[in-house]
């Protein structure tokens, strides 16, 4: 199986408690090979493709709020590591779009060519459950190796557009939560049933805009899978 990685997290919090670059280089290298040793007590990876150091211009053209409530302060060393990661492991990236487009692309691609069972999305993401791929959690608390089936990554995108992303500043309803979008789907059982309660919530809310501000919100949240076609 291909390993499809996105670095990203663990580039970033290998920035803390470092006194200069070669430590938190060797705290990635590191945190990377405790990735790598976890994941081989589940399967045999034949290749890993490491995806970083993106940018967020498309889904800021998009809406330019996004992620305008991200106020903490760079940790040091973030962009120096981003360019060691890139060189020494040929990390892939795409101008204007976020890494998670880029790993998302990448395992299409590679389900199109071999099937889901190809491949397996390497993250500490949860936006990747929108798709009915393999996913192996990075957060060291976890570390599992999960199988998002087809309706499952249905319902988990919708249930997203109903609740937002507060990390992303990505939010369209007031108090509603998971709790609510899982007693709205509660009798839903089809992909169309979700897309249909979904945007009828977003007429109850948005009246004549919510074609508008559903589409904006699905552009949004639903990540690409075409960057390199």
């Amino acid at each position: 199986m291909k390993a499809i990685i996105d670095a990203d997290s663990l580039i970033f919090g290998s920035c803390f408690n470092v006194v200069n670059l070669y430590e938190a280089v060797n705290k990635f290298n590191n945190a990377l090979e405790s990735v790598f040793t976890d994941l081989s007590e589940y399967c045999q990876v034949s290749e890993y493709i490491i995806c970083s150091g993106g940018d967020n211009a498309l889904r800021r053209a998009i809406n330019p709020s996004y992620k305008m409530n991200r106020t903490q302060e760079r940790p040091a060393y973030l962009s120096d590591l981003h360019k060691e990661v890139r060189i020494s492991y040929d990390s892939k990236f795409k101008k204007g779009y976020e890494t998670d487009d880029v790993v998302a692309s990448l395992w299409q691609e590679e389900v199109d060519k071999n099937g889901e069972d190809s491949v397996i999305i390497v993250a500490n993401d949860k936006d990747y459950k929108q798709f009915p791929c393999w996913y192996f959690d990075t957060y060291y608390k976890r570390r599992t190796l999960d199988k998002i089936e087809p309706f499952e990554a249905d319902y988990n995108f919708y249930t997203q557009m109903i609740v937002g992303d507060t990390a992303d500043n990505i939010k369209y309803f007031k108090g509603k939560g998971k709790a609510y979008a899982k007693k709205r789907f509660s009798e839903v059982y089809t992909t169309y049933g979700l897309f249909r309660s979904t945007y009828c919530l977003f007429l109850e809310e948005f009246g004549s805009e919510a074609k508008e501000k559903f589409q904006e919100s699905y552009s949004l949240l639903r990540l690409r899978t075409d960057i390199f076609k």
